[in-house]
């Protein structure tokens, strides 16, 4: 009898997949971390079922930072194409929750299997998903990891209302005046001083377009900052919408808001009670009734004018019986105060003053300065330094700003406003007189706003004759 010369059957191979997953990021740079012990553990059973013909592939699905909770994953994406283009036959997790946390997800996510007929295993907890049986434990256990997924984030949610609650800051972007350091906030003083500035000239005029516009012109943008990643993210322009934001964030009143509700936050407050009723009483004038129409010739001081305690000094007018209108600066807590116009002196010991006193004495000092041969050497120095198209030439410039008084008189009181506001940074009244405090950059600005004015353009022919009788600086 011949002996037989058949092969032994063989047992056929099953590619299997590792299939990983960490909800944060947090220690994947360590040596070793949750997402390699997982793997671990799924290649340890895989050779323990060697016998069974399982074999691991080499490629690996590794998700590090992202939630079971949903589907939007770069590796399990990855997998279930793998899967429907017939590259694995088992898929094998360290435990269940890692492939899903959603009930409906896993559904989706095992029909497919089926589809295909790949097999799901769990090293912590066995199953065979080809029985009822495997597939009434596996929605038990998948059912009770959404339960802890839906519990946890509850349990997130009662944490965070309980920190607001206690005035903690709980993170994120922070506002603009404010830093934040060991996980507080804390005034950041430059930035906090052009918060109290906003809402004071919001208060003053109401009209959110203007100050945008003045907010662009000074060159004012929102809050630039360096994340803890170290990626700098710089501020933008200052728009209406961010505007509005800004003077309903109570954060500035020192509280912390949540769902509605208010508290005593653990940071300072940057703008007082007085101001923000101010500022939300105009508010919602405007939605209550027909819009303002605010004064188109601006204070030439508004904005700018402090009295000697370091309050602000706004703009007030009264009118006489003779039709006669006499406008004034009053100390901003006794304009609030419905003091009006009165001399009669507020908490900083200063009453109203007269509005042509003070700005005759501010344009004054502008215009010496501006004459100042060092100031016109650095205008000029400004426009060779930037080179900018259709610049004014030497002559040009140097006329103009000799005869100052003469430009100012052709300029309308916005203009006026606005280049008073490009050159100074603050007016600060003494008992004995008022110190100006200048802009660092005003001269370059006060340079392309002296060249956009039409009687400046109209001395060019008029400088070039004149430039040999001119004083050279």
């Amino acid at each position: 009898m011949k002996p037989s010369t058949s092969s032994p059957a063989t047992t056929p191979k099953r590619r299997c997949a590792v299939y990983t997953r960490k909800s944060t990021d947090e220690g994947l740079d360590q040596e070793y971390n949750s997402l390699e012990a997982q793997r671990d553990a799924a290649l340890a059973f895989i050779a323990s079922q060697r016998h069974e013909g399982w074999i691991a592939i080499d490629d690996g699905y590794d998700d590090g930072g992202f939630s079971g909770g949903n589907m939007n994953r770069p590796a399990l994406k990855r997998l279930l194409a793998d899967i429907e283009d017939g590259r694995v036959d088992v898929v094998v997790v360290y435990k269940i929750d890692r492939l899903s946390r959603s009930l409906g997800d896993f559904a989706k996510i095992v029909d497919l299997f089926d589809a295909h007929g790949v097999t799901f295993v769990s090293v912590t907890q066995q199953f065979n998903t080809t029985t009822s049986m495997g597939r009434l434990t596996l929605n038990i256990l998948l059912s009770f990891a959404q339960f802890e997924r839906e519990v946890t984030g509850e349990r997130i949610r009662d944490k965070l209302a309980a920190s607001k609650a206690k005035g903690m800051w709980m993170g994120g972007m922070p506002p603009l005046g404010y830093d934040v350091k060991d996980r507080k906030l804390v005034i950041n003083e430059s930035e906090a001083d052009l918060v109290r500035d906003i809402f004071i000239r919001y208060a003053e005029h109401g009209s959110a377009a203007q100050l945008v516009r003045e907010l662009k012109i000074e060159g004012r943008t929102t809050k630039s900052w360096i994340t803890q990643t170290g990626r700098h993210r710089p501020g933008r322009t200052i728009d209406q919408q961010y505007l509005f934001s800004m003077m309903r964030n109570r954060l500035y009143l020192g509280e912390i808001s949540n769902h509605g509700q208010s508290y005593p936050g653990q940071h300072q407050a940057i703008i007082d009670r007085e101001v923000w009723d101010a500022v939300h009483a105009v508010i919602d004038g405007r939605k209550r009734g027909p819009r303002v129409q605010h004064t188109s010739n601006p204070a030439l001081l508004s904005g700018l004018l402090y009295a000697p305690d370091g309050q602000r000094m706004i703009p007030s007018h009264t009118t006489k019986k003779d039709g006669r209108r006499y406008r004034y600066y009053v100390p901003y807590l006794e304009k609030r105060q419905n003091a009006g116009a009165s001399s009669q002196p507020g908490r900083c010991g200063m009453g109203a003053l007269p509005a042509v006193e003070i700005e005759t004495a501010v344009l004054s000092q502008v215009h010496q300065v501006l004459q100042a041969p060092e100031i016109m050497v650095a205008v000029w120095q400004s426009a060779q330094t930037l080179q900018e198209r259709n610049s004014l030439d030497e002559p040009t410039i140097m006329v103009a700003m000799r005869q100052i008084g003469t430009v100012w008189d052709h300029l309308f009181p916005v203009e006026q406003h606005r280049i008073v506001r490009l050159l100074i940074e603050r007016v600060q009244l003494r008992a004995d007189g008022l110190d100006i405090v200048w802009r660092d950059d005003g001269w370059q600005a006060f340079r392309r706003e002296l060249e956009r004015h039409p009687f400046v353009e109209e001395q060019r022919d008029a400088a070039v004759d004149s430039v040999d009788e001119m004083e050279m600086v």
